[in-house]
């Protein structure tokens, strides 16, 4: 190992941890895993509605693809002194493990043990280094850092008496989801860092909906699991999840892959709920993430590969864009958007603000309460889309430049007016744009129950057809006292992107008549 030419890995650089305070040097001894994700070949795969052996093809593909460069990876981790864990060529994935001596020696870099308050993490700062023979194949070398990557998006309302939230299945109502479908012989996938789920919570939950409660899974990613803990206010974030996915399609079966909130974590969770062959999940809700200024470039690259592969197979997924308002909870005087909400393979889900009787909508404006509500704005780290080519966009309000906008779809998110949902025991009202991501997902479980194949990637469909979502255009994403932000308006904005769903329309749209057999 000696005798190779070692180069920097350009996109690894990070900054020491902020607001934490270093405890002491990793101990040679630590035992780590890395998962190393190899750069995709061959240019960029075509989108379309695949059947479900495609997932089958792809990795039977990837084998022979990338069959050169896992020999490479496997090769350095050998002479490292390193074990390879698990190869997975449909990920393009290499799990290598060993202890902290030899993994800092095998990327030149040096680990420490930092405490924020709250956890004690592992976190390292400038740049990963890589052998000549090995920096060209790849995209991401996740897990030397653990410090937290992501927060959920869901906010408990102070006082649940005093908030009038409604019941999951009765929002979908709101938005007229279509009727005579549950979203049967689907699988919705939540992706989820930490926290977890009770059966007695889901029971109680769907008790009071007046539905039979739906087969709720655990997927353990990277050693995570399905821990509910009184302490964690994860918790809250994935009872949101599973009851207002399962709300909406309670037909479904919800899959919930719990791993570590890192980035390896996150991107490991993504991965693995795209290319499941075992519960085959048509739709993935991400109720997870932070600004785009706070990742790692490779891990922007990893996770936006676990994206488009998602459309590559058929699968559609929904994200969070942020409760922190157009400056995504960054104190630095300028907006930001959240990631992965702005990936441009993700549907960026933002908030609104409802106020309903006798079983409708009456009035409909951003969600902003001054200094929480919906994220949203134009990205710095994607360009725009070809989906958005024909929308009419603003410039970023700092960078003064053209991006990706952030986010694609809104619903309801506001605490006062949220979700009735059950968490250790006790119903409450929680918001967020985290239950906007699950509510999508749940829209399209129940299409995809009907259509001859599954949406999957449909923002193209959805910006170019009119009238399968209602304009929200009353309010703005501005932190209060300030001018960073956006204003709603009629077509695209940056609060609520096209709008709520009009959930029949979308099903009459999106769903293909069977052909006959």
């Amino acid at each position: 190992m000696t005798s190779k030419t070692y180069a920097e890995f350009a996109g690894s650089h990070r900054e020491a941890p902020r607001n934490a305070t270093r405890i002491a040097d990793v101990a040679d001894d630590e035992p780590i895993e890395v998962s190393v994700y190899l750069k995709p070949r061959g240019g960029a795969q075509q989108v379309a509605d695949l059947a479900e052996g495609r997932r089958a093809a792809l990795a039977a593909q990837r084998a022979t693809t990338h069959a050169d460069d896992i020999r490479k990876i496997t090769d350095f981790a050998t002479a490292a002194g390193l074990t390879v864990a698990a190869v997975d060529p449909a990920r393009r994935l290499v799990k290598l493990e060993g202890p902290a001596g030899k993994m800092q020696a095998a990327f030149r870099t040096k680990l420490s043990h930092y405490h924020d308050g709250q956890r004690q993490f592992r976190a390292r700062s400038g740049k990963l280094h890589l052998p000549d023979d090995v920096l060209p194949v790849v995209q991401a070398v996740l897990g030397l850092d653990t410090r937290p990557a992501a927060q959920p998006h869901f906010l408990a309302h102070i006082n649940a008496a005093a908030a009038s939230g409604h019941l999951p299945n009765k929002v979908g109502e709101f938005y007229e989801f279509p009727k005579g479908v549950t979203g049967k012989d689907q699988c919705i996938a939540l992706i989820e860092l930490g926290g977890g789920f009770r059966d007695g919570d889901t029971q109680k939950a769907f008790d009071a909906m007046g539905l039979a409660p739906p087969r709720v899974i655990a997927v353990s990613v990277d050693h995570g699991t399905n821990k509910p803990s009184p302490d964690d206010g994860a918790d809250g974030e994935v009872a949101l999840d599973i009851q207002v996915a399962g709300g909406v399609a309670p037909g479904a079966l919800i899959a919930v892959y719990f791993a570590p909130n890192t980035d390896a974590g996150f991107a490991d969770a993504i991965s693995a709920a795209v290319h499941d062959s075992t519960h085959k999940p048509g739709v993935i809700s991400i109720s997870w993430g932070s600004a785009e200024t706070t990742w790692t470039q490779q891990a922007i690259d990893a996770m936006d590969s676990a994206l488009q592969d998602a459309a590559t197979v058929g699968v559609s997924v929904f994200v969070a864009s942020g409760d922190n308002l157009a400056t995504d909870s960054v104190s630095d005087g300028r907006v930001h958007v959240d990631f992965p909400a702005s990936s441009p393979w993700a549907v960026g889900c933002g908030g609104t603000n409802i106020a309903a009787s006798d079983g409708q909508i009456d009035r409909e404006t951003v969600w902003n309460d001054g200094t929480t509500g919906t994220g949203g704005g134009i990205s710095d780290s994607f360009g725009v889309p070809d989906f958005q080519k024909n929308t009419t966009l603003p410039n970023g309000v700092s960078s003064g430049k053209p991006g990706r906008g952030v986010p694609d779809v809104a619903g309801d998110a506001a605490p006062g007016t949220g979700y009735r949902v059950v968490v250790g025991g006790k119903m409450t009202v929680v918001g967020g744009t985290s239950a906007v991501a699950p509510l999508w997902a749940g829209l399209a479980a129940l299409i995809n129950e009907r259509a001859a194949r599954r949406i999957g990637f449909f923002l193209p469909t959805l910006y170019a057809t009119p009238g399968l979502t209602r304009e929200v255009t009353i309010g703005d994403n501005k932190p209060e006292g300030t001018a960073l932000g956006y204003d709603a308006g009629r077509g695209w904005n940056a609060c609520t992107g096209l709008g709520v769903p009009i959930g029949q329309a979308l099903f009459d749209a999106l769903v293909k008549p069977v052909p006959a057999s």
